[in-house]
């Protein structure tokens, strides 16, 4: 049973938005507390706390049952085993036989939000 108090989403969320922004920022931890006005050693601890979140989260991918390939014989997915809908409303079409190590490092950077 979790003792503690229960997670702020709120609060998670403001964090995860700081941090962000510190790293885009390119100053150095201080200087951006400094000028945010924010407390450089609560920003590590959030920055910890959230790195270890993220590393126990369990992966989840969105997936869609497709129907009988014979019933849309010009259906985009014909031959596909399965679909997955990435985050980002981008579609993977994974066939039969497919390499689950190479999907595994593919994965990742699909997630990424970038210039596609």
């Amino acid at each position: 049973m979790p003792t503690g108090k229960p997670r702020d989403p709120r609060k998670e969320r403001f964090w995860r938005q700081i941090i962000r922004r510190w790293r885009k920022s390119g100053l150095t931890a201080g200087a951006f507390c400094l000028e945010n006005g924010l407390s450089q050693p609560s920003l590590y601890a959030w920055q910890r706390t959230l790195a270890k979140r993220d590393a126990e989260a369990i992966p989840f991918a969105q997936v869609h049952v497709l129907a009988d390939e014979s019933s849309d014989p010009l259906s985009p997915a014909v031959g596909a085993a399965f679909e997955l809908v990435l985050a980002n409303r981008r579609v993977l079409r994974i066939a039969i036989g497919f390499d689950a190590a190479t999907l595994r490092r593919l994965l990742p950077l699909l997630e990424e939000e970038g210039p596609c």
